[in-house]
């Protein structure tokens, strides 16, 4: 299994479009982006390849790093900066299954699969396959499985991906704040790699609104309720026993002299699990 991190970033990405606050400057001067969020995942044995998430940056991620289009698609959730990509399907994909979860979300009435169908309708090359939470599914010759994570007020998923024949495990916390259900971890327990959100590290959130939750040993592993700290997103790493960690999902409000330290996640990263 190879995995290429093709966005690393938030909503708003890394460098920011009109922005020059220093860490944006840092990521120009550096020549290194984090743009909007998705990965590839490979299988060398079936020669198929899968995407998480569609980022709306999805041309020139495959531009930029050499991998084959997708031949299925894992949507997380449905904010735009996860799914917007999917409209490349129009003349750049064949026909393509889109994998998401069947449970309705209180929120909008309808389930991520429900929404990627109705907003996709007009592309023939979508066939959205609806998934069950906790059922495991085939994908490229890989076993994937959904699972509920914490992001309000959408329902979002997190993701395990294993493959059958090696054993190798890829999980992706998804965009959560750290207060993941059980049944959940358990499934996301004891990967080869994690890619888990984090957005800021833990003395920003003075900064936020809501400031921070899930207090731990005196730190807040969330920042607001949406996304995990830094702090949070590597104490997952280590209640999951994942052999390494990257965190994903990175702002460009992190300040410069820390934005760039281990274990933080650029975009182009290759791992072979």
């Amino acid at each position: 299994m190879e995995v290429t991190l093709l966005g690393t970033g938030d909503t708003t990405g890394t460098p920011t479009p009109g922005c020059a606050c220093d860490t944006c400057e840092a990521a120009r001067e550096r020549g290194v982006e984090r743009s909007r969020f998705s990965v590839h995942v490979h299988n060398e044995r079936t020669g198929e390849s899968l995407l998480v998430d569609a980022s709306p940056d999805l041309r020139q991620q495959f531009l930029d790093h050499d991998v084959d289009l997708p031949n299925e698609v894992v949507i997380s959730h449905i904010h735009f900066d996860h799914l917007d990509g999917l409209g490349n399907a129009y003349r750049l994909f064949p026909e393509v299954p889109v994998h998401a979860a069947d449970e309705r979300d209180p929120e909008t009435g309808e389930s991520v699969a429900g929404t990627v169908r109705r907003r996709y309708d007009y592309l023939d090359t979508v066939v959205v396959e609806p998934r069950t939470p906790f059922e495991p599914f085939e994908a490229c010759g890989l076993e994937v499985t959904l699972v509920p994570v914490d992001h309000p007020p959408l329902v979002c998923y997190g993701l395990a991906i294993e493959d059958p024949e090696t054993g190798a495990k890829l999980s992706l916390s998804g965009d959560t704040g750290y207060d993941i259900p059980d049944e959940s971890l358990e499934v996301l327990r004891d990967p080869d790699l994690l890619l888990v959100d984090g957005i800021v590290p833990a003395h920003l959130c003075e900064y936020h609104p809501l400031g921070g939750s899930d207090e731990v040993d005196g730190e807040f592993m969330t920042f607001g309720t949406k996304h995990m700290t830094f702090e949070g997103a590597e104490r997952l790493g280590r209640d999951l026993g994942a052999d390494e960690t990257r965190i994903v999902h990175v702002s460009h409000f992190v300040p410069a002299e820390e934005a760039f330290e281990e274990p933080l996640a650029l975009d182009g990263e290759r791992y072979v699990l």
